[in-house]
């Protein structure tokens, strides 16, 4: 007959403290901690216990319930008040950077109609898996996994849904099995409605990320997005001005075909912080549309998207202090 503490002690070889163990009979009932834990790790921990228990002399059967202390997560929104002002590509390099800062980060593609993220983060054509009814985040190249409705769609079909529908797809995507994410970049549709208020309201994001670019019909949108969360009670945690100046690759001179300066002025009239600028370039459109976020490489456009995301991190450390 096994004893429970040689089963103990043999699980502690694989396991750790994070196994312990009843025997009834022939039958080891294990209670595993997958705390932090992603699924695959977690599925190949479960293996790895059932093998050790198998071998101990006496037992017969081995049953393995898993259990996990809840990871406190935090939200952060990239919004914008209207398409077009390249949300969706600070989003992407905003998660990057703040994965390469040592953040554990996921990416939800909460843009329902017009999700882009799988193309960027050079997923596309890969399907996310469930468990338990539960979606299992897609891995990146990055570092960041991601959900998106661009990955449980077709490329080219139209997502005509209405809200009831919207708000339930968000909420599978935001609920999904992060494993060990502490924060979730979650990249909104232009505008404040339906998914908006949604997120707002059942998911509650720790701070909101504006997008804009610097003329005047961009921002008068972007007013709108602040005070929609200033209204929510979301903090803003700042406003980025993107597509902010042209570097002439033949002539080296500097352009602003958008104007310059526009959502620093507006940040500091509504008394919300300026994240930085990021510039209108050839290098950031094409690593784009090849799937290499540029602030994975080594070029010099990466810089604007990790000040940015090094400020984005200070916001959110001085938060947990």
């Amino acid at each position: 007959m096994t004893d429970a503490p040689t089963l103990t002690a043999t699980l502690a070889l694989v396991a750790g403290s994070r196994a312990t163990a009843r025997i009834e009979g022939g039958r080891a009932s294990i209670i595993l901690d997958v705390t932090g834990l992603d699924a695959a790790a977690r599925e190949a921990l479960e293996a790895q216990v059932i093998e050790a228990a198998r071998g101990v002399a006496g037992i017969e059967t081995v049953r393995v319930a898993q259990t996990s202390q809840r990871t406190r997560r935090r939200l952060i929104a990239v919004a914008s008040g209207k398409g077009g002002v390249g949300k969706s590509t600070v989003a992407a390099n905003l998660a990057i950077a703040l994965h390469q800062l040592g953040r554990s980060v996921g990416l939800v593609d909460a843009d329902i109609y017009g999700p882009s993220q799988p193309k960027l983060l050079g997923v596309e054509n890969t399907r996310p898996q469930a468990k338990d009814k539960v979606l299992q985040p897609v891995p990146t190249p990055f570092g960041v996994p991601l959900l998106s409705m661009g990955q449980l769609v077709a490329p080219d079909q139209a997502i005509a849904w209405r809200g009831p529908m919207v708000s339930g797809a968000l909420g599978q995507l935001v609920d999904a099995d992060w494993g060990a994410a502490d924060t979730l970049v979650l990249d909104l549709p232009p505008g404040t409605g339906d998914v908006q208020l949604t997120m707002i309201q059942k998911h509650r994001p720790a701070g909101a990320v504006i997008v804009s670019t610097p003329q005047d019909l961009a921002l008068i949108d972007a007013r709108r997005a602040i005070d929609l969360f200033a209204k929510a009670g979301v903090p803003v945690i700042g406003v980025v001005e993107n597509m902010a100046g042209y570097l002439c690759p033949h002539c080296g001179e500097v352009s602003d075909p958008f104007g310059r300066g526009g959502a620093e002025a507006a940040a500091n009239d509504l008394g919300v912080p300026f994240l930085g600028r990021v510039p209108l370039d050839v290098a950031i459109r094409a690593a784009s549309d090849a799937g290499a976020p540029p602030v994975a490489g080594n070029g010099p456009e990466a810089a604007a998207f990790t000040a940015m995301a090094g400020r984005v991190a200070d916001w959110l450390d001085q938060g947990a202090e």
